[in-house]
């Protein structure tokens, strides 16, 4: 852990609340109702931790299907009513907030209603809301830089002195163009069954699969008792 470091960035989905499985049954659901055929490893490899819009891009290149806004509009309702149900925080997460030393930003590919009404099911807009940022706050989501170098600008921090905790391959990708310190989270329940191989160029600083673990590895981290 070198001493430079001043902020953290944390994605939302996969690492924060534990919906990426939900988000995954529920576009495999929608899209089988369209008449495309696609399992948990395709969505894992293709559109994990990219925005909706660029998902839809890819669906259209792959498949030469254009969804209407229905569609969008039904995938979401359905989506944001599972998250009621079954919708979980990360476990350690809270402890790992209360006791970080460094401030906190989030930076997510959700849209700005998802992730407020995920975070405030998990207990946590009040804490984390008013440092959250969107890729709707940029033209480009991941996996380009944009996001996070918006959000470093925001928070006023250099970018080589922020950590991001990212679970996706795009952002992992984004965090290393982005010029910082990235880690991978690899505790959610997505990356069990489908998670792709992360390639060599993609080789994040650190992996853990619990916030537990942090502190014990980076006791500089904690805030002093």
């Amino acid at each position: 852990m070198t001493p430079s470091m001043k902020l953290v960035i944390l994605d939302c989905d996969g690492v924060l609340i534990d919906s990426e499985v939900i988000s995954a049954q529920m576009l495999i659901e929608q899209l089988a109702c369209r008449g495309v055929d696609v399992d948990l490893a395709y969505v894992a490899r293709h559109f994990l931790g990219r925005s909706y819009p660029t998902v839809m891009q890819i669906i259209r290149k792959d498949f030469q299907l254009d969804l209407s806004a229905d569609f969008e509009e039904e995938y979401r309702n359905r989506l944001l009513a599972a998250f009621e149900d079954r919708l979980a925080i990360m476990p350690g997460v809270e402890e790992f907030l209360e006791n970080l030393a460094l401030p906190v930003a989030v930076a997510t590919s959700s849209s700005p209603r998802r992730v407020e009404m995920s975070l405030r099911r998990v207990g946590l807009w009040g804490r984390l809301g008013p440092v959250t940022y969107t890729a709707s706050l940029v033209a480009h989501g991941k996996p380009a830089p944009d996001l996070f170098l918006h959000v470093a600008q925001a928070m006023q921090t250099a970018p080589e002195d922020c950590i991001v905790v990212e679970d996706s391959l795009p952002g992992l990708e984004a965090g290393l163009a982005a010029g910082m310190q990235v880690w991978h989270f690899v505790g959610g329940s997505h990356m069990k069954p489908a998670f792709p191989a992360v390639p060599k160029d993609l080789t994040p600083h650190h992996r853990f699969a619990s916030f537990a673990e942090v502190f014990p590895r980076f006791p500089a981290l904690r805030k002093p008792t």
